[in-house]
This record gives C-alpha cells, structure tokens and sequence, in this order.
C-alpha cells in the first residue's frame, strides 16, 4: 500500500507539473502587437446597464449627450475608427425589398419615429425615418437627438463600400436561416480576400447556412462559443484544441477569463494558431449579462501585456489610454 501511495503520490505531482509547465505564462511572454479594438455599433449615445434587458427601451436611458452621433451610421462607424478602432460591429435586418438596413432593435418604436417590426418595411421606408426621435436623458423632458437622425439609417450595401478597406463585424439579429443565405448572396460579391476582414455572427441557424454557403467566412454563434470555451475549460490544459475552437472568434468576459488554461498569452497564442480571434468583453453579470470594455477600471483588469481583442462601446475612452501608456 506504501509504494503504491508513493507512486501515486509522484504520478500527481508529475501530472499537476505537466499542467503547470503547459499553461505557465512564465516562459510565454506576450507577442509585439497591440490590442486590436472592436468599437460596438461605431460611436454611439451611452445609457445606464443596470437592469436592463431585451424590452428595455435603452433610448430613454440615455445619460447627457456628448456629441450627436446615433449607433450604427456612416458616421458614427467613421468617428470609431478615427478613434483608433481597428473595427466595428453593426447590426443588419432585412427589408421588404431584399435589402439590409443597418439598425439594432427588432422594432422601430423605441429609437425612431417609426412603428412596427424594423423588418417588415422596406428600405425607402426606414430612409425616411428619424433614428434620433426617442432619445432622451430626462425622462421624456426633451430629446436632443430628435431632428438629427433623419434618413442615416445605412444599407449594408452603403457600409461594406464606404469601410471597403475597414475590419467589419456583422450581427445577424434573427434566427431565421433564410437571412443567413440572403446575407451569403451579398458576401459573395466581394473578393476572398476582402471577406476575410469580416466576421459574422447571430442565430445558430442563419450563421450555419451562412458558413455552408462561404466556408471562407468567419463566423460565431452563442452554440459555437460554447462548443468551444467548454471543452476547453474541461482539456484545455493538455495543450488540446477542441474543433470548434478553429476559425472563428470567441467573445470572453473578463471574470471568465482567469479559467481559460494559459489565460492570457498562452491562449491567445493557442487560438491563433488555430486561426481564431479573441475579444475580451466587460464582466458578466448575472441577470444584466454582459457588456464591453466600457471603463478605465475594466481595461486594468486586462494584463498590460495583452494583445487580443477588445470589445468596447467606449472606444475614445479606451483608445486614449492605451495610446497614452504606449500600447497603441
């Protein structure tokens, strides 16, 4: 019993050595590149998170504008990049004419001066509409915005060639595998190489027949992030890469960061190896989810050596600080 407890005793310490050696950053330091920044719906009016959820109208949250910008337009996307974003996220629905109006609710009512499903309007409809009507930072008082955001709402069409030469990243907002083969009808136009600065995500169902149809795509779903960070919590540490850890991109909270095996170089470095891409979100809350890297607090959380993605709906803030410590 003696020896076989000494042998087991010295088979745990060498796997637990193992573990340890593999996943150490010690002998891994961080790459020479910068964070790359990902700027959530461009430059966009800021609200308070608590407590909201997907009936919040976030519009009559607002806290005091600062500028006049509106999410996902021309030129919020161009004032993101002039802040130092390397990309930005913008939301997509169909229109009744087989276009794809840039927008995120899934109705007009809380932002616009429109009424109804955003999908089930045609192009020139939602071109006439005021996106700025329903902001207001005093319960309804005034609203600053109003007047301001007559006929911005972009096409897809409109994004994909004014940022042709931009990182872009596309939310799917149904789970209608239709849109997916419509949105592949439209990706298909571009040239290879310019699909590979584009990603996509959404519903499982419209992301799977999108990736079907262009396997060059990269693409993610709440199922693909899962099928992935799980498996790799579970064997990560043995140097493992689940399948579903290839070609894609994986959104991590802040708070789940530290049980990722090798967090931060040693992953990151697995995951490019595997043709991945990492985006680190703010901390995930339970019953508010999750949001960006959205405050100078959050980013001191990330490692000073970090060079992965960054999710953030504050990308001047963001951006600032990193060029005034010198990683940008």
């Amino acid at each position: 019993m003696r020896k076989f407890l000494r042998w087991a005793s010295i088979a745990v310490f060498g796997l637990a050595l193992f573990i340890f050696l593999n996943n150490t950053n010690l002998m891994t330091p961080a790459d020479d590149g910068k964070p790359e920044l990902l700027a959530h719906r461009g430059v966009a009016q800021r609200y308070t998170p608590e407590g909201i959820d997907n009936e919040t109208c976030t519009a009559t949250r607002i806290v005091a504008p600062k500028h006049d910008y509106l999410e996902n337009t021309i030129a919020s996307m161009k004032a993101a990049y002039e802040a130092g974003a390397d990309m930005v996220e913008f939301d997509i629905h169909p229109t009744t004419d087989g276009q794809f109006a840039v927008f995120h609710d899934w109705t007009l009512d809380c932002r616009t001066n429109g009424t109804g499903v955003t999908r089930e309007h045609s192009m020139a409809e939602l071109k006439a509409l005021d996106i700025g009507y329903g902001y207001t930072a005093d319960g309804g008082k005034t609203f600053p915005l109003r007047g301001k955001g007559v006929g911005l709402m972009p096409t897809l069409e409109e994004v994909l060639s004014t940022f042709s030469d931009r990182q872009l990243m596309i939310n799917v907002k149904s789970n209608d595998p239709k849109e997916g083969e419509l949105l592949a009808d439209v990706l298909m136009k571009l040239s290879p190489e310019r699909r590979k600065a584009l990603i996509v995500y959404g519903g499982d169902r419209p992301i799977t027949a999108l990736k079907q149809r262009l396997p060059d795509i990269a693409v993610f779903s709440k199922e693909s992030l899962k099928a992935c960070l799980y498996p790799y919590i579970a064997y990560g540490w043995s140097g493992l890469m689940p399948s579903a850890c290839s070609d894609t991109a994986l959104l991590v909270p802040i708070n789940i960061a530290p049980w990722l095996w090798g967090w931060p170089n040693r992953f990151l470095g697995r995951m490019e190896d595997a043709g991945t891409r990492v985006f680190a979100l703010g901390p995930m809350r339970k019953g508010d989810g999750t949001a960006g890297i959205d405050s100078l607090e959050e980013l001191d959380q990330l490692p000073k050596d970090y060079t992965g993605g960054i999710w953030t709906n504050e990308i001047g803030l963001i951006a600032d600080k990193l060029r005034a410590e010198g990683r940008l």
